[in-house]
């Protein structure tokens, strides 16, 4: 057994216990509070006499004996009651009634004095008492269930945190109900995806980094072989010179798509950027055509990122398109859009998602001079950074070649 169960177990027991103990408190004084009211009221409780009337007092055989106003005299409560009655010929007399007696003294009900009152409070099944002890039993056996259920529910989500730190990633928590621990269970399951897919994410950048990286290093390795010593030719210079490049290339790009993975690391200070004179610059360097529809689109961004996001469509579309490459900026439904159009092969459907993958190519593209497989790849990640978006698609006129759209929000 786990240690999850007596930790969960004593929690639950807790919050049970809890209740029933907040239960057991609120009957006992509301029981206590109503005795005090009733004794109270039974000390005060004295029928109600005029202050003054007239009082006549008759023998059994109906003659008048006294006749005259009477008034009541003050007293202490449970002291009885005593009137003063002056007489028509002036004569005061005084009459004394003694304190009320208990209930079974007066023939009510038995056992001695306070008998009927403790009976009330205590006789089985229906006394007073026995009825909280009755309704605080009731409750706490109903409140079980509930609380029950609720532990559990954490006892399935503390499990599936156990599990996720022993390292199985896949564990998921079941999301039921619409309160507190459900919410927290989606968080963590949000939470679980996110970490499962930024470890697959490197490890798979891990595994084909390793692979890319041998390729021109076994390629420099043959050349230093072929050389033999011997002054290397221009040819061979070039082509170290290349692997060498291509080398760079690709550790800068995995640097890269690391640094934007960890969206807590600073990759640079977000501005106010021109993407029509950002694309301009980028244009005159593979020599492709820029067409705008407005003076100025303006995002807010990092301009290394949104340089580097353009550079790469473009040298992208360079490398696989056999024509002109047409680059536009233009302003649609709140947002900027940067199209890529080259007159290459174009994308199949069935690999426009695929391509933003990292290292993936397309199938028979994956000896083509340049490129690692990882520039689509950080376009798409620069694009989330930025609140935005990118995706492949035709070209617009039905031409042969694809259009690569990057989408940003505009600055306000």
């Amino acid at each position: 057994m786990s240690l999850s169960t007596p930790l969960s177990r004593r929690l639950y027991l807790r919050i049970w216990l809890a209740v029933v103990g907040g239960i057991a408190v609120l009957t006992l004084t509301v029981g206590w509070a109503w005795r005090m009211a009733e004794e109270q009221k039974a000390q005060n409780a004295q029928p109600f006499v005029p202050p003054s009337r007239e009082m006549v007092l008759r023998d059994p055989n109906g003659t008048q004996v006294l006749k005259g106003l009477a008034t009541r005299q003050p007293s202490e409560p449970g002291e009885g009651i005593e009137f003063q009655i002056q007489s028509d010929t002036g004569q005061v007399f005084l009459l004394q009634m003694a304190p009320r007696q208990p209930r079974g003294d007066r023939g009510g009900r038995p056992g001695g004095p306070n008998q009927g009152d403790a009976a009330f409070w205590t006789r089985p099944p229906f006394g007073f008492l026995w009825l909280l002890g009755i309704v605080g039993l009731a409750v706490a056996v109903g409140v079980y269930p509930i609380i029950r259920r609720l532990t559990l529910r954490l006892e399935a989500l503390q499990r599936s945190v156990q599990k996720f730190g022993e390292g199985d990633l896949s564990v998921r928590v079941p999301e039921q109900g619409q309160d507190e621990v459900a919410d927290l269970a989606r968080q963590f399951n949000a939470a679980a995806a996110r970490v499962e897919t930024l470890v697959k994410s490197h490890k798979s950048l891990l595994a084909n980094a390793s692979h890319e990286l041998r390729s021109p290093l076994t390629r420099i390795r043959m050349g230093l072989e072929l050389m033999g010593g011997q002054q290397p030719s221009p040819a061979f210079r070039e082509e170290i010179l290349r692997n060498i490049a291509e080398l760079d290339q690709l550790v800068d790009e995995i640097l890269l798509a690391s640094r934007l993975d960890a969206r807590e690391a600073d990759v640079g200070t977000v501005e106010l950027v021109d993407l029509i004179g950002l694309a301009a610059e980028e244009c005159a360097r593979v020599d492709a055509d820029l067409d705008v529809s407005s003076d100025s689109v303006d995002v807010r961004g990092i301009p290394k990122l949104l340089r580097r996001a353009i550079r790469n469509l473009l040298e992208n579309a360079r490398r696989y398109s056999t024509g002109e490459i047409t680059l536009v900026v233009e302003r649609r439904q709140g947002h900027a859009e940067v199209r890529v159009c080259d007159r290459g092969p174009g994308v199949p459907v069935t690999h426009r998602e695929r391509i933003f993958e990292p290292f993936y190519r397309l199938p028979g593209a994956s000896e083509r001079a340049g490129g690692v497989g990882l520039g689509l790849a950080l376009v798409r990640s620069i694009a989330g950074r930025h609140n935005g978006t990118v995706h492949c698609e035709d070209r617009p006129d039905g031409a042969s070649g694809a259009c690569f759209v990057l989408r940003l929000p505009l600055s306000q």
